[in-house]
């Protein structure tokens, strides 16, 4: 950890960002241990998980707006 506390200057667990070599091991693991066949449909759940939890997060943006606007 830096002295500034940033967590994106300092190495992932002292060894630093993972290249294309790495990205495409983990890739491979991934492959093995969940098999083609069930891939894309992990996939499709972490897209939908991932657009779900960006819609809660725009909402309770709205939410948050709208509060402050109502107080004054």
């Amino acid at each position: 950890m830096t002295t500034n506390g940033s967590i994106l200057e300092s190495p992932l667990l002292g060894f630093g960002m993972p290249g294309i070599q790495e990205l495409l091991i983990i890739a491979f693991i991934v492959l093995l241990l969940f098999g083609g066949a069930k891939l894309p449909s992990l996939m499709r759940n972490m897209g939908r998980s991932v657009t779900e939890f960006k819609k809660g997060m725009t909402n309770q943006d709205e939410e948050e707006g709208s509060g402050e606007q109502g107080e004054g």
